[in-house]
């Protein structure tokens, strides 16, 4: 539960109000008005009606330049508010994200960030997986996976998508490819110096992929905007996506640095069957969580931007899965 607190010109109250009211919200409350001519309204909504309160504000509030909107967080409000009436299934799913496109975007953002902080994470992250790797110890690869950010810059992209919004897109796939090719040199040297040798069950496990890793990298996209929509806590949900990226990636590299050509193309298979997937599962659950801009303009934009974006790794999935099948059967 929120407040959303709109600083405006005090003609607006009435349309504020108004507002409020239209959408159920559950308490309404306002000052005075200050030296500058605006009025402070603080309105207590339910996590369903928050999207909806958020952008019929924006549309009225659209012209006015010295007009602000916050969202401040609640935790605890007395007396307690009563649940919502029960709803049809439509409605619930329709009202199912808890967090704003605002809140969303404020928060998916930072990960598409390129910084020399991110890449000294990947550098890192992908020293400490090739170490685990090469000793065949379970526990140190887990550590890799904690440190690397690999979940921001994908699910950045799918939201990017989602919203039309190009610069981000731009960002997000920028940060993406300079982090996995900061991973695939530094576990290049890592195969070059060390003559590594395809012997421990760590790095044979991410020279090949099945059914069974497909539908990893896709739970990982998933639940990776599942618990950023319904405001659960990510950094469970961004070992999963590092699962499915960093030791292919730390694989592939030290496989091309040793030069065994076989099983790096395994490896290199299954990072890219992981990087789709990922994207993949994503942008369906923001998809099916009802994540779209506000005005028509920018809605007609976000839907090229989808159909372009779902078509390309629906067919890229399904060459790479063409490749499974035949690489298969090739090694039977």
């Amino acid at each position: 539960m929120k407040v959303i607190e709109v600083i405006a010109d005090a003609g607006f109250l009435d349309t504020l109000v108004a507002i409020a009211e239209q959408h159920n919200a559950i308490d309404t409350w306002f000052g005075g008005t200050g030296e500058d001519g605006r009025k402070i309204v603080r309105i207590l909504v339910r996590p369903e009606e928050r999207q909806a309160i958020m952008d019929s504000l924006q549309s009225s509030l659209v012209a006015q330049k010295n007009a602000r909107i916050n969202v401040l967080n609640v935790e605890v409000t007395l007396p307690r508010v009563e649940e919502a009436a029960e709803e049809d299934e439509t409605e619930k799913k329709r009202k199912a994200t808890s967090a704003t496109r605002e809140e969303l975007y404020n928060e998916i953002e930072k990960g598409a960030r390129f910084s020399g902080n991110h890449m000294l994470l990947v550098f890192l992250s992908t020293i400490v997986a090739s170490i685990g790797l090469l000793e065949d110890n379970v526990a140190v690869v887990v550590g890799a996976m904690v440190i690397a950010p690999l979940l921001g810059p994908n699910i950045a992209l799918a939201f990017a998508t989602s919203l039309g919004d190009r610069e981000l897109m731009w960002a997000s796939l920028r940060t993406n490819l300079a982090g996995l090719g900061m991973a695939l040199v530094v576990a290049i040297i890592i195969g070059m110096v060390l003559h590594v040798e395809p012997r421990g069950e760590e790095i044979m496990t991410r020279t090949g992929i099945g059914p069974a890793g497909v539908v990893l990298a896709l739970a990982s996209g998933a639940a990776a905007v599942i618990s950023l929509t319904t405001g659960v806590s990510t950094a469970l949900v961004g070992v999963m996506v590092a699962v499915a990226l960093l030791p292919p990636t730390a694989t592939l590299g030290m496989m091309l640095g040793a030069m065994h050509w076989q099983h790096a193309a395994g490896a290199a298979l299954l990072l890219a069957v992981n990087v789709v997937c990922v994207n993949l599962a994503a942008k369906l659950v923001f998809l099916y969580r009802g994540v779209k801009p506000r005005t028509w303009l920018e809605k007609r934009k976000a839907k090229q931007s989808v159909v372009v974006y779902v078509t390309v790794w629906v067919v890229a999935l399904l060459i790479l899965l063409v490749v499974m099948y035949l690489r298969g059967r090739l090694q039977v």
